[in-house]
C-alpha cells in the first residue's frame, strides 16, 4: 500500500522520503518509573542546569510556550481537578520536553492516591523522536521548583550575616514542594535556621522530618504570622486558595519566594505586599496570567512595568538582585525552560548512550 502510494507522487517529492523500512524502525522510548525516578535523582542535581536555562530564558535562547490548562470539573465521572500542559527548548541542547502534571484531584486521599501525578516525555533534538517517558508524578516537577527556589535565594536572598538577619528561613505550607525546597535552600545556604507553619498541622512533622535529614533546626511555629514575622526569607507553597501573610508580618528585608500560585484561581501573597515589593518574576508573560502578579494587574495596583526583572535576568548578571534590605518578592509559576532542563538531567544520569 505504502509502495503504491508513493509511485503516485511525484518524482522529486518521492525522492525526498525516507524508505519504509526506515519508518518501521524507530527507536523506543525508555520507560522509567517513579521508584527509579525518585531513587536517582535529587534536586542537588538540578540547581546547575535550571540556573543556566534561565540563564538562556533571559538571552531569548528557549522556546517556551505559555502553559495549557485543563480542567476537569467534578461530575458523576470524573474531577475535580486540573492539569496543566508545559515545554520548552533551550537552544543547543540535546533534548527538549513536554511535561503534563495534574494537580488538585483532593478526592484521591479517598483512594489511597495521592492529590495528582504526572509525566515528562523528553525528545531527542536531532532526530525529533522520544528519548524517554518518565513516569515522575510530580517528582520531578518539585526538583525543578526547588532549584528555583535555591538560585532565588542565591540572588535575592539577604546575606546570612547582613544587619537584622538572624539567617532564618521560614517555609509557609510544608508538603513536597517544601521539603524540596528546604533542601536547595542548604545546598545554597547550609547553616541556615528553619521555622514552618502549615494550617493542617504538618508543620510539625516537617520541623521534625527536616531536622533529622538535613541536620539544620526547624521550629514548628504557633502561626503563620509567627513563622513569618521571625524569617528573613519566607518559601510559601500552599494550594493558594487565599492569601496567605500580610504585609506588617514581615520583616523590612524579607525575600518572599512564591510557588503555590500558578493558575487564574490561585493567589498567596496580597497585592499591597507585590506593590511594596522589588518584584522579580520568573516569566512575566506568565505570571501576569497565571501567577501572584496577575491579581495585582487586575486591581490595579500594579502593572507590567512594575516587574523589576525576569529572574533569568538577575541570574545572568544584566539586572542586580539584592541591592540593600529591600523587600523582594521572587513569583515562581514554573517554567517550560525549567522543565526542559531537569528533563535533560534525567536523560543524562538515567538514559542509555
Amino acid at each position: 500500500m505504502l509502495r503504491a502510494a508513493l509511485s503516485r507522487l511525484p518524482l522529486r517529492t518521492a525522492a525526498r522520503l525516507p524508505a519504509a523500512r526506515s519508518l518501521a524502525t524507530a527507536p523506543e522510548p525508555q520507560l522509567f518509573d517513579y521508584e527509579t525516578i525518585t531513587a536517582n535523582l535529587s534536586v542537588g542535581d538540578a540547581i546547575e542546569t535550571v540556573e543556566a536555562a534561565f540563564c538562556s530564558l533571559a538571552a531569548g535562547k528557549v522556546d517556551v510556550p505559555l502553559p495549557m490548562h485543563i480542567t476537569i470539573d467534578e461530575t458523576a465521572a470524573a474531577g475535580p481537578g486540573d492539569c496543566h500542559v508545559k515545554g520548552g527548548y533551550v537552544s543547543g541542547a540535546a533534548t527538549w520536553t513536554v511535561k503534563v502534571a495534574s494537580v488538585s484531584f483532593y478526592k484521591n486521599a479517598e483512594r489511597g492516591l495521592p492529590p495528582g501525578g504526572g509525566l515528562f516525555v523528553v525528545m531527542d533534538a536531532v532526530t525529533g523522536m522520544p528519548c524517554s517517558i518518565f513516569q515522575e508524578n510530580r517528582f520531578m516537577t518539585d526538583l525543578r521548583t526547588g532549584a528555583a527556589g535555591a538560585i532565588s535565594l542565591k540572588h535575592c536572598g539577604i546575606a546570612a550575616d547582613a544587619p537584622g538577619s538572624d539567617n532564618t528561613i521560614g517555609f509557609l505550607g510544608c508538603g513536597a514542594i517544601a521539603r524540596n525546597m528546604a533542601r536547595a535552600a542548604k545546598a545554597v545556604r547550609p547553616d541556615f535556621v528553619g521555622t514552618c507553619y502549615a494550617p493542617d498541622g504538618s508543620h510539625e512533622t516537617f520541623a521534625a522530618d527536616m531536622s533529622a535529614e538535613l541536620g539544620i533546626p526547624f521550629t514548628a511555629a504557633s502561626s503563620a504570622e509567627a513563622c513569618v514575622s521571625t524569617s528573613d526569607v519566607l518559601y510559601t507553597q500552599t494550594p493558594g486558595g487565599a492569601t496567605v501573610l500580610e504585609l506588617g508580618w514581615l520583616k523590612p528585608h524579607a525575600t518572599i519566594i512564591a510557588s503555590g500560585t500558578d493558575q487564574p484561581t490561585k493567589q498567596e501573597i496580597p497585592t499591597d505586599v507585590l506593590a511594596a515589593s522589588k518584584y522579580v518574576s520568573d516569566l512575566t508573560k506568565q505570571t501576569s496570567r497565571v501567577g501572584e502578579l496577575r491579581a495585582a494587574i487586575a486591581d490595579g495596583s500594579m502593572t507590567e512595568g512594575d516587574v523589576y526583572a525576569e529572574l533569568g535576568e538577575i541570574c545572568a548578571g544584566t539586572k542586580p538582585g539584592r541591592t540593600g534590605d529591600e523587600l523582594i518578592v521572587v513569583d515562581l509559576t514554573g517554567t517550560g525552560a525549567q522543565d526542559a532542563a531537569i528533563g535533560q538531567v534525567a536523560w543524562d544520569k538515567l538514559g542509555k548512550k
